[in-house]
Order: structure tokens, then sequence, then C-alpha cells
């Protein structure tokens, strides 16, 4: 099936040019509503989800949606515009969908349900990715909350491949469909397998294949080459885009610049190998200003002891591609006070306002 697909730079032009859904991946502890501002800022994405919001044999009241996703406050949305969606992690299908039920009031764009996490923290209670030794369960829990949610509202589905195998894969792609899920976003890779290359992309093509519903490839896509081989070998024109699109902010643009490229690759002189070369000098200038407008978000939402930190996690994630983003991190990585931090940034060229603390 997926063999036969093509690969490398034919299939750039061919897969690009039909330019399906790009979407911004939910990552814990470092996509929040401040990076999610930023990064949709940087590029234009079809769709945000947050990180997941807990849910534990209680009813959450209002304002820990808000928490989570304070997009609610503008229709669901980022400052650009961007729909955001809600993710939920449980394994108790009530407790869930009275949760639910709660955050359909609150109007979000969608509600997503977390069945991949691979934090052991959360699997030891059986939440995210162990929900999935359980075909069965996942139905019943997407039964459950369907039943809650109006069609008017996205319900969504995040999974892996499995837990240390991908025996159950496609039954457990079949019973979160059967359970009324309008789409899934499958990250190809299991449990045990973590964040580890290779992201196994063949394995969505199965999945597409099992199931009637949109799914959406997740996984080791980190540049304009990454992507194209990603949809040559799955097979699915949507793809979710997380730590590569933490790593280069522009990287949902490129791709969507590349869709335009193929959709006009039979004139003379496109040359695709050039449409994806990337001149990071240039694009860490265009980064700088979103860099102050991280900091100074970041500094209205968290404590100045936490701040810095969270600048840092940022930029080590900005070295891989930008070497201006390795200097200044290792400019302010001693550095504990937010003026030091500041100063610092103002020195390497990101103005800001003077913090204290």
């Amino acid at each position: 099936m997926s063999a036969d697909r093509p690969t490398g730079q034919g299939a750039l032009a061919d897969e690009a040019s039909g330019m399906g859904r790009l979407l911004l991946a939910p990552m814990e502890g470092l996509v929040d509503e401040v990076l999610r501002d930023v990064l949709t800022r940087a590029a234009a994405y079809d769709l945000a989800v947050t990180e997941f919001v807990r849910v534990s044999g209680s009813l959450l009241p209002a304002r820990a949606f808000h928490r989570s996703c304070p997009e609610l406050a503008r229709a669901s949305r980022t400052r650009s515009g961007t729909p955001v969606a809600v993710q939920l992690l449980g394994s108790d299908e009530h407790c869930l969908a009275e949760n639910a039920a709660q955050l359909v009031a609150l109007q979000p764009a969608g509600i997503d349900l977390n069945f991949g996490c691979p934090a052991p923290r959360v699997n030891r209670h059986g939440g995210g990715a162990m929900l999935l030794a359980d075909p069965e369960r996942l139905h019943c829990i997407a039964a459950t909350v369907r039943r809650v949610v109006p069609e008017s509202i996205p319900l969504t589905a995040k999974m892996r491949l499995g837990i240390k195998d991908t025996e159950r894969t496609l039954d457990c792609a079949r019973a979160l469909a059967a359970g009324g899920v309008v789409s899934l976003v499958v990250h190809a890779r299991t449990r045990l397998e973590g964040y580890r290359p290779p992201a196994h992309w063949e394995w969505v093509a199965h999945i597409a294949d099992a199931v009637q519903i949109p799914v959406v490839a997740n996984g080791e896509v980190w540049s304009v080459h990454d992507y194209a081989r990603c949809r040559s070998l799955s097979g699915v024109s949507d793809v979710m885009l997380g730590r590569g699109a933490v790593a280069d902010p522009f990287l949902a643009e490129r791709l969507r610049a590349l869709a335009n490229v193929g959709d006009r690759r039979r004139t003379p002189g496109i040359d695709l190998r050039a449409a994806a070369m990337v001149d990071w000098s240039a694009d860490w200038q265009r980064l700088q200003p979103l860099l102050a407008i991280y900091w100074q978000q970041t500094l209205g939402k968290v404590s100045p002891a936490r701040a810095p930190g969270r600048l840092k996690l940022w930029l080590r994630a900005l070295q891989r591609n930008f070497p201006a983003a390795g200097e200044l991190f290792r400019a302010i990585r001693s550095l504990q006070r937010v003026n030091q931090v500041s100063q610092a940034l103002v020195g390497h060229g990101i103005a800001g306002e003077q913090a204290s603390g």
C-alpha cells in the first residue's frame, strides 16, 4: 500500500500542490496560550489544540477551562484568529462527559480527547496512551462524550499507535470513529517509543484506510522535506506540527508558500529545491519582535521566578535552527532575575520594556 507512494523531491511537488490543513499540536508544559499566540502570529494554522485539561473525578469550574484556554474569552480564537480546541484527558467516561457538557457552554472551537500522552505521571493513573490497550473503552468514552457534545462543536481525538506495539492500532482507530469522533490525529509512534525517531508515517496510511473520518498525521515533521515525506508515506493531506513548529515558528508559512509553488509547478522557472531553502539569518530578524512579545506576555502570566525558565525552554528549541538563538540561550542560561534577562534581550537586539524582579 504505502510502498507505492512517491517519495523525495518529486513527491514534494505532487503532495504540496494539494495543501491540506495545518494544525498546531498540544504540548504539555511548552505550548501554552502565550506560545500559541506567538506561533499563530508567525504563521497561519487551521486549528490549535490546548494542553490537556485533566479530568479526574470532579466537575471542573469554568475557570479551569479558561485557565487552559484563555482564548475562550475571544470566541475560542487566538489574537491572530486561529480557532482553538480544548483537549480533555481522563479515563472515566461519565466524568469526561460531565466536564465536556460544562465546556460546551463556553463554546470552544472543538473538544479533543487525549489518548496519546506518554507521560508516566499520566499513564500511572490509566490515562493518555494507556487507554490504547482497550479499544472497547475508547469507544465507550468517545460515545459517552459524543452524546453531550452538539454537532456544532467538533469532537476529535488524538492517539498513538499503541502502548508497546501496533497489535490493536486499527481496532483503536475504528473504535474512536464508531464512537463519534469526527477527526483523528495520529502521533505515529507507540507510547514506548516516546519521541524517538523515526515516526512511522506508513501506519497513518493504514489507519486512514481503516476509518471513514479525516486522519491527521503527526510526529517528526521538522522541515519542508519531512512534510513532503510525511504526506507521501501517510497518504493524508492534514498534518499536525508540534516540536517542528516550536523550533521553526515559520515552518507552517514555508509549507503554505510551497503549496502555492506546487500549484504553479508547470510554470517554467519554478525550482522546488530553491523554494525549500531557508535564510535562517533573515528569519531570526523576523523572529526577534515575536520573542519580545513572548517575553512580555510570559512576564504577565507567570511569577518572576519562573519566567526566565520559560524563555530558556523556547530558546533551547529554537537553537536547532537559529544559531543566534543558541547564542542568546548561552547568554542567559545562568541568569535568574527578570531584569537581567530583559537587559540581555535588549543587548541581543530584542526590544522590549525593561522589567524588574
